[in-house]
This record gives structure tokens, C-alpha cells and sequence, in this order.
């Protein structure tokens, strides 16, 4: 395999490295275990966390998750010298605190979000995210070089307990109990939901799990996450595997795909809720177009950059465009829970969410074993199981997907058009 060509200046002084902190002889299989360990929890708290949030708001729910994830971040290095079992327990409990994030987050934007401006608030608010990502790849290989990676744990962990202190002091559940919004905007938002919300003090469990419009989103979460969560696990190990690029470098090209998958969903929320608002186009329509771009164009380009053998420059430019035309999905299945019951959308995500997040448990320990070599043509086996599987969710979700409140999910049983 052929390395890309280094130059260097011999009146230039490197700068130094410091040691680079303990390291584990973990093979790729127990990698790819403690990689997946955080799933083990996150999805035990999915649905629980919507229930959760429909009940009492999802402003504590999702505080105190992120404060709890926060602390135990903190002693991931402690737990790595305890050994492979104490750190696999640690990143469960990790993930039981971070389970409750989004179906809080949909929750608490059923009452917030207008029919109309659902698409870019969402949007705005989810691609933080992959704005998360793009700072934390970068900054992590950097402090891994100049430090060492212990500190990464350390930063983040006290990065999320100040967020805590901020959210807390910041954020309301409702419009009603907003301290500082206007009356005409707080008017607005009521009026333009009032016809959407259910007043049902029961969940209706039964209807909503025959629900084959939530199936779509059930099979089309699943598929997408299945691409999503092999790449933000296992991308630095490619770029540093096949395409060679060492620690700094490999942080901020690790970050460059995500950096495009927020911008693409901050601009597709405003051109979805535009196509609808200014345009006429129907709700449904907007959430098929927009996920058959954001499953299908990834999938392409994902099975494009394996084949293309070590030419780094031409894999990190498609596995870039793969991740950022991701986006679309953000203004497509990933807010049609809001679309089809926005009383439910928390609950309705914690199910979707309890399917999507399967591929983050299995898909990193299937990913390695097919990888043990790691060379070009396991990895393509990698890409082209990933694509697959994201065609197919595209393809079963623009079929039995809808786009209007359902009779279950509003107490008087009759429809309204989205």
C-alpha cells in the first residue's frame, strides 16, 4: 500500500510531543465492544425518557441526563485502568444518561415549534450535534498530542457540567412558563398548535404501535444510523489505517465530513419549511425528497470511497460529501415523529430511536470483524453493507411514510392536514 509522500524542512524544529499517556492492549474485537458498550445503555432510557418527558417536560430530563453523562466522562480514564469491564460499565451508564437527550429534545419542541417552522428549528437546534463533532475531533487530536488523551475526557466532562448550569438557568419547558417571551410570540406558537395537540391523559400505546407511518421512520432511522454510527466510530481508524494520516491530521479530516452535515442541515431546514411555507409543497412530499437525498446520495459516495484505492485527497473529498448530504434527513424522517403526533413526538422518538440505536451496538463489533486486516478490500465490504442498508430504508420509508397528524394521536379523532 502506498504512503502518501512526506517532505521535510531541515531548519524547521518539529513541535515536541508529549507522552502520549498509558496505553491498553486491546485487540480490535474488545475495541469494538467498548466502542459499542455506550449503546447497551443508551437505548434502555429511549423510551422511558419520552414517556418521561410527555409527563413532566423535558427541560430536568434532559439536564440532568447530560449532568450525569458529564460526571461519569470525567472518570473514563480511571475506569480504563480498572480494566476492559469497569470501562464497558462505565460507558453503559454513560449512554443511560444521554439515552433521554433526544426524546427530551422532541418533547419539549412539540411545544414549541409551529407546523411551519419545524423543519429549520430542528434542524438548527440537532445539527449541534455534528457542530459537537467538528470541534471535538480536531481539539481531541490535538490534545492528544500535546497532552495526552486523558485530558480529552477531562475537558468534555467539565464542558458538560457548565452547560448543565447554564441550560438550567436558561431554558423553559413550554411557552407558558417562559420567563422572557413576549406575549405576541408565545400567542403565536399556542395558536398555531392548538389544533395538533392531544388533551389524552393516556398514551395510546396500541393504535400508535400499529402505526405503520412510525414503522417508516422505525426502518428509515434504523438504516441511516447504521452509516452514521460505523463512521463516527470507526472513521479516525480508517484515516489512520488505510489513508495513513497520523493523530492531528486525522482529527480535523475526521471532522471535515461532519463539519458539511451541519452546514447541510442548517441550510435544508430553511429550504424544506421554505418549499412548504412559500411554495405549497405537502408536508409528506418535502420529508420524501429530503430523506431519499440524505439516505440514498450517502450511500453512493460511501461505495464510491472505498474504490478508490489509497488516493486520500478523492476519500476524504466523498466520504465528506456522503456524511454532508446526510443532512437532508434532518428536515426529513428525522422530525416526522413531530409531523404525525406532536403530543407523542418524545415517546415516538424514544421508539424509533430504541431500533436506531441497534447499528451503534453491533455495527462497530461487525465492522471490526470484517476489518481485521484492515486493508481496502474489507473496508469496502464495510461501505457497500452500510449503503445497502441505507437504499433500503430510503426506499421503505418514502413508500408508507405520512405526513399528517394521525387520528390516535388527537383526542377528538379527527385528522389534520400538516
Amino acid at each position: 500500500m502506498a504512503r502518501r509522500p512526506r517532505t521535510t524542512l531541515p531548519s524547521c524544529r518539529a513541535p515536541r510531543r508529549r507522552k502520549p499517556g498509558k496505553r491498553y492492549q486491546w485487540d480490535a474485537e474488545t475495541q469494538g465492544w467498548i466502542l459499542g458498550s455506550f449503546f447497551y445503555g443508551y437505548i434502555i432510557t429511549q423510551i422511558p425518557g419520552g414517556y418521561i418527558a410527555s409527563k413532566v417536560g423535558g427541560k430536568l430530563l434532559l439536564g440532568f441526563g447530560i449532568l450525569g453523562t458529564s460526571i461519569f466522562t470525567l472518570f473514563t480514564p480511571i475506569a480504563a485502568d480498572f480494566g476492559v469491564g469497569a470501562l464497558i460499565v462505565l460507558r453503559a451508564l454513560e449512554g443511560l444518561g444521554e439515552g433521554v437527550t433526544f426524546p427530551a429534545m422532541h418533547g419539549m419542541w412539540s411545544s414549541w415549534a409551529p407546523p411551519l417552522e419545524r423543519s429549520k428549528l430542528l434542524s438548527i437546534s440537532y445539527a449541534g450535534a455534528q457542530l459537537g463533532t467538528v470541534i471535538s475531533l480536531p481539539l481531541s487530536g490535538i490534545i492528544c498530542f500535546y497532552m495526552n488523551w486523558t485530558y480529552v475526557f477531562y475537558l468534555f466532562g467539565i464542558v458538560g457540567i457548565i452547560w448543565f448550569a447554564l441550560w438550567m438557568w436558561l431554558v423553559s419547558d413550554s411557552p407558558e412558563t417562559h420567563k422572557s417571551i413576549s406575549h405576541s410570540e408565545k400567542e403565536y406558537i399556542l395558536s398555531s398548535l392548538k389544533n395538533q395537540l392531544s388533551s389524552q391523559k393516556t398514551v395510546p400505546w396500541i393504535p400508535m404501535l400499529k402505526s405503520l407511518p412510525l414503522w417508516a421512520i422505525v426502518v428509515a432511522h434504523f438504516s441511516y444510523n447504521w452509516s452514521f454510527y460505523t463512521l463516527l466510530t470507526l472513521l479516525p481508524t480508517y484515516m489512520k489505517e488505510i489513508l495513513r494520516f497520523n493523530v492531528q491530521e486525522n482529527g480535523i479530516l475526521s471532522a471535515v465530513p461532519y463539519f458539511g452535515c451541519w452546514l447541510c442541515m442548517i441550510l435544508s431546514g430553511q429550504a424544506a419549511d421554505h418549499l412548504r411555507a412559500k411554495w405549497n409543497f405537502s408536508t409528506i412530499c418535502v420529508r420524501r425528497i429530503f430523506s431519499l437525498i440524505g439516505m440514498i446520495g450517502p450511500a453512493v459516495f460511501l461505495v464510491a470511497a472505498g474504490f478508490i484505492g489509497c488516493d486520500y485527497s478523492l476519500a476524504v473529498a466523498f466520504l465528506t460529501i456522503s456524511t454532508t448530504l446526510g443532512g437532508f434527513c434532518a428536515s426529513g424522517f428525522s422530525i416526522n415523529h413531530l409531523d404525525i403526533a406532536p403530543s407523542y413526538a418524545g415517546i415516538l422518538l424514544g421508539i424509533t430511536n430504541t431500533f436506531a440505536t441497534i447499528p451503534g451496538m453491533v455495527g462497530p463489533v461487525i465492522a471490526k470483524s470484517l476489518t481485521p486486516e484492515n486493508t481496502i478490500r474489507e473496508w469496502q465490504t464495510v461501505f457497500c453493507i452500510a449503503a445497502a442498508i441505507n437504499v433500503f430504508g430510503a426506499i421503505f420509508f418514502a413508500l408508507f411514510a405520512k405526513g399528517e397528524v394521525q387520528n390516535w394521536a388527537l383526542s377528538d379523532h379527527h385528522g389534520h392536514r400538516n
